[in-house]
């Protein structure tokens, strides 16, 4: 891999270059911007549509909702365990940061030490928008979207190569996917559980909804009462 980037030729490090290049003629404020944005703002949108996402599912309640918890949840363990999985893939192929092969790159972030292959950022952000779309296709698009304009920033501060991003996508679709099946067995009967508490129903379906099937059971109940009350009667 580290062979591949010394090569000028080599189509990753001409994308490298191109999409790098757009930071020089970019406003300073345009840079510092996506920046920030690479660095931590990607990753704090991933976060905030799964905490969207499970607003909406709490909002909405139904029978089918510890599910839909379980799989918000394995979105924050999926990316957790992406990242475990790429450390010894990086001690493995020990692949350089871009700009200590190549001269010329506009490096937006300093202070990156350690190894290029396979970025973290497009690691944790694709396992968190495909396991959000295995739980909702609408919040799973759109983390998706972030994770793809994550990985386009990695490559536009000069800090990974283009197939450091690839990587990363496919590693954290891998790892949301292939162990999707086992993390709901274990996560499902496990917030259907906490759902069985006070907070945990609360965090689950919401008061709003446990209070209306509150309501509803005690109609039924007063109902079957009447019932056997007209039948004692007569």
């Amino acid at each position: 891999m580290a062979g591949l980037a010394e090569s000028g030729s080599n189509p990753d490090v001409d994308l490298l270059y191109d999409i790098n290049g757009l930071a020089k003629d970019a406003p300073h404020w345009f840079d510092r911007a996506v920046e920030y944005v690479g660095e931590y703002g990607l990753l704090l949108a991933s976060v905030l549509l799964v905490v969207w996402c499970w607003w909406s599912v709490r909002r909405r309640g139904g029978e089918h909702a510890a599910g839909s918890v379980a799989a918000l949840v394995w979105a924050p363990l999926a990316a957790g365990i992406a990242v475990l999985v790429n450390v010894p893939i990086r001690g493995f192929v020990e692949r350089p940061r871009p700009f200590r092969d190549h001269q010329g790159l506009d490096v937006l972030v300093s202070g990156k030490t350690d190894f290029s292959f396979v970025s973290d950022h497009a690691t944790i952000t694709m396992a968190m928008g495909v396991a959000l779309f295995v739980a909702n296709r609408r919040f799973g698009l759109a983390g998706i979207a972030v994770a793809l304009l994550e990985g386009f920033c990695r490559v536009y501060m000069g800090v990974h190569y283009p197939t450091d991003v690839v990587g990363g996508f496919a590693l954290g679709t891998a790892v949301a996917l292939l162990l999707s099946p086992m993390a709901m067995a274990l996560l499902t009967p496990v917030v259907k559980a906490v759902e069985g508490t006070a907070w945990g129903a609360w965090l689950v379906r919401g008061r709003g909804q446990r209070g209306a099937e509150a309501v509803v059971a005690e109609a039924r109940g007063e109902e079957r009462a009447s019932v056997e009350e007209r039948d004692l009667a007569a």
